[in-house]
C-alpha cells in the first residue's frame, strides 16, 4: 500500500507513517463508546435500600416531634398549672394554661368547633398537636362525664296525630265558594276551583251527576262525596238559541264546533226556533244532546 501511495499521491515514507498512525487514532476515539458498553458496570441496588429509607421516615417524624416539643418549652405564656378538665369543653387559655402554645390549642379548639369529640381521655393521643411527652403530663387530669349509650338519640314515646277531620256538611255547589267546596270530605282545593269553573261555564248545575264531567273527579270520588252535596233551585243562565251567536254556543261544553254551525246555519235558513222539537230536526242533534242543553237555552 505504501509504495501505491508513493507512486500515485508522491507520498515520502514518513509522511505515510504519519497518516497511518492518525487514522489509527481516530478509530479508536470513535469504538471507544461500543467498548465501553460493553464492559460498563452494573449498578446494583444496595439490599439494605428499604430499611434505609425507612429510617429517613422515622427520622422525619423524630425531626417534627423534636420541633413540636421545642414549641411547648420555648413558646412564652402563662405559668403551666394542671388541673382537672373537660377537653370537650376546655377553651383556649385554659388549654395554654396546661402547658400548649396558642397554635396547639387553638388547633384542638377547631377540632371541637367542627364536632370533633372525646370520648375517653385516650382519644388525646389522637391531636398531634398533643405530644407523647404532654400526654403524660395531663393525662391524669383528664375528666370527661360518662355518656349514656345512644345520648344523642334522645327517646320520645311514640304519640299517634289525631287529625282534625272534616265534619260532616251539606254544602250547595251551585251557591258554595271555594272555602266551602273544600269543607267537603274528599274535595280539596284543586277539585274546589275545578267544581266552580266547570259550573261558570255551564251556567249552573241542575243534577249532582254532573259533577262527574268534571275533568278528575270519577265515580269512585262522586260516590264519596254525593251524600255532602245538594242543588239549590237558583235560576240557570241560559242562552236564546235564536240570537246566539257562534261565541255565545262555544261556552256550552255538551255542544262540538260542528254542532253549533248546524244550529247557526238551520237557523238562517229556516227562522227561528220556537221550541225543542224544532232542534230535533238538525240531524247533528241527538236526543242525548238535546236533553243536556235544554235547561240553558231559551227561545
Amino acid at each position: 500500500m505504501r509504495i501505491w501511495f508513493n507512486k500515485n499521491f508522491g507520498v515520502s515514507k514518513s509522511e505515510f507513517n504519519g497518516l497511518l498512525f492518525l487514522v489509527s487514532i481516530i478509530v479508536v476515539i470513535k469504538a471507544i463508546p461500543t467498548i465501553y458498553g460493553y464492559y460498563q458496570p452494573v449498578s446494583n441496588d444496595d439490599p439494605n435500600l428499604l430499611a434505609q429509607i425507612q429510617q429517613i421516615s422515622i427520622t422525619d417524624q423524630i425531626y417534627a416531634n423534636t420541633v413540636r416539643d421545642r414549641i411547648e418549652d420555648a413558646n412564652p405564656r402563662k405559668t403551666i398549672k394542671l388541673f382537672k378538665f373537660n377537653p370537650n369543653t376546655l377553651d383556649a387559655e385554659g388549654w395554654q394554661t396546661l402547658g400548649l402554645s396558642v397554635k396547639q390549642a387553638q388547633s384542638i379548639i377547631n377540632y371541637t368547633a367542627k364536632g370533633g369529640k372525646f370520648y375517653k381521655a385516650e382519644d388525646l393521643q389522637k391531636m398531634y398537636t398533643i405530644s407523647p411527652d404532654m400526654y403524660k403530663k395531663i393525662l391524669p387530669y383528664v375528666n370527661i362525664p360518662d355518656q349514656p349509650i345512644n345520648a344523642s338519640r334522645k327517646y320520645f314515646p311514640f304519640e299517634k296525630k289525631e287529625y282534625a277531620k272534616k265534619a260532616a256538611v251539606i254544602v250547595d255547589i251551585n251557591k258554595a265558594d271555594s272555602m266551602q267546596l273544600d269543607e267537603i270530605k274528599g274535595i280539596g282545593g284543586a277539585f274546589a276551583l275545578r267544581i266552580i269553573k266547570y259550573r261558570e261555564r255551564l251556567g249552573g248545575f241542575y243534577k249532582k251527576e254532573q259533577l262527574l264531567e268534571v275533568y278528575g273527579l270519577d265515580s269512585i270520588k262522586y260516590a264519596e262525596i254525593k251524600d255532602q252535596i245538594e242543588i239549590s233551585n237558583v235560576p240557570l243562565k241560559t242562552i236564546n238559541i235564536n240570537t246566539a251567536t257562534f261565541n255565545d254556543l262555544k261556552r256550552n261544553p255538551y255542544l262540538s264546533f260542528k254542532q253549533i254551525n248546524a244550529i247557526i246555519q238551520y237557523r238562517k235558513q229556516h227562522g227561528n226556533y220556537f221550541g225543542v222539537s224544532d232542534l230535533k230536526k238538525i240531524v247533528l242533534l241527538n236526543q242525548q244532546v238535546i236533553d243536556k242543553i235544554t235547561p240553558y237555552i231559551s227561545f
